[in-house]
């Protein structure tokens, strides 16, 4: 395992990309607290992915730009592979910044532009 922010960083849209749910375990911390969705562990972030997944089967993650500054990543991408209508004229935009403790991502904080259903 590596302690590398911006290899943490990569791996996240990897195994969301590639739909390697078992790598949440490793990416994250036990006690990762996710902001935006109030939700902390991996396990809250399996049920997220996996309701994505299952709302929006050829949803993919494209990184634009990803910043590394010590133990803090700054993501901007772009999600793909949503049915017509849910992308607009442009794909829905998010902005993500993660700290990373001890090799895993331990906080996160965002924002997305797509309009998830049911909200």
């Amino acid at each position: 395992m590596t302690d590398d922010p911006r290899v943490i960083g990569q791996r996240i849209y990897t195994a969301f990309n590639t739909r390697d749910l078992a790598a949440v375990e490793t990416i994250f911390a036990a006690d990762f607290v996710s902001h935006p969705l109030g939700t902390t562990g991996p396990d809250a972030v399996t049920r997220s992915w996996s309701k994505m997944i299952a709302t929006y089967p050829d949803i993919h993650v494209v990184v634009e730009d990803m910043l590394v500054d010590r133990d803090r990543v700054a993501v901007r991408s772009t999600l793909h592979g949503l049915p017509a209508g849910a992308e607009d004229q442009h794909a829905p935009t998010m902005m993500e910044i993660f700290r990373v403790q001890d090799g895993r991502i331990a906080e996160l904080w965002g924002l997305s532009s797509l309009t998830r259903p049911g909200r």
